[in-house]
Order: C-alpha cells, then structure tokens, then sequence
C-alpha cells in the first residue's frame, strides 16, 4: 500500500473504532430508557382501574403515588384526570429543567 493510502487507511480504522465504541455507550441508554418507559407504562395500566386512559386523582393517590404528589402540574388542562401522554410530558420537562440548571 502507498503511504497515502495507509493513512487513509489507518483513518477510516479510526473512525470505525470510534464509532463502534460510541455506539456500545450509546446502547445501555437507550435500553434503559426504554426499560423505564415500559415500566412507567404498566404502572399506569396497573393504576388505571377503570381502564379508561387516564388516572383520576384517587387513581394517581392509590397506584402512583409520586405521580399524586405532582398531579396539579401534570394536569396542564385542568381536566381532572391525567394520561400517560402528560405524565410523560411532565417528566420530560423536568428533565430538561435539571439538564438546564435548574433546580
């Protein structure tokens, strides 16, 4: 090989190392964030006793109990009852605010 094309070479080797190492990094996150999504789906199935999509207050109080204790805030509509979809809402905005700072 011409010695342009060992360091061509030897760059791309890099590059594939590199990228297979990110990419093992990158794997336990995102099955932990599913693993967690999963969790929180079936603990919401668990806790929704009429089956009807949504948890009413004594739902939240009786099956998530930290889910009761934000309640006000994950009902942004004020419609009583909260879904899967706004708890999910909620956690990600929370998660945003301590990935920004804030307390």
């Amino acid at each position: 090989m011409r010695p342009p094309l060992r360091r061509l070479a030897a760059a791309l080797l890099a590059c594939l190392v590199v990228g297979a190492a990110h990419a093992q990094t990158a794997l336990p996150d995102a099955s932990r964030g599913e693993a967690l999504r999963s969790q929180l789906t079936q603990r919401f199935a668990a806790a929704d006793t009429n089956a009807d999509g949504r948890l009413s207050r004594d739902e939240a109080k009786a099956g998530m109990p930290r889910v009761y204790r934000n309640f006000d805030a994950i009902d942004s509509a004020h419609a009583g009852s909260i879904t899967l979809a706004q708890i999910e809402a909620y956690l990600a905005s929370q998660r945003g605010k301590r990935g920004a700072g804030a307390p």
